[in-house]
């Protein structure tokens, strides 16, 4: 179970959060909402409703990290971590119990 008080962001903010991102960097690349909807195969309702209230499917959001070339980030989100320091690991271990 995710322990929001370590995040200090409860899940709906995160998702906002994204979506300011992806807003923030589509108007960097200079691509319209009609475009991106165009590009990602979505309809433009759903990428405005996305970018309002960083709702979206899965596979959509995905989609939209193709359009702005970071999928790649979605490979590398659950794997394991790397601990930087010997604490780091004891910590870890720790929590596991």
């Amino acid at each position: 179970m995710i322990d929001l008080d370590k995040i200090g962001m409860m899940p709906c903010e995160i998702q906002k959060e994204i979506a300011r991102k992806e807003k923030q960097r589509r108007k960097a690349d200079g691509i319209s909402q009609a475009e991106m909807a165009r590009r990602t195969g979505m309809s433009l309702s759903s990428v405005r409703r996305f970018e309002q209230t960083g709702e979206i499917s899965f596979s959509s959001l995905i989609k939209i990290a193709g359009v702005l070339y970071d999928e790649d980030a979605f490979l590398h989100l659950f794997e394991p971590k790397e601990f930087r320091t010997m604490k780091e690991l004891m910590d870890a271990q720790r929590k596991k119990r």
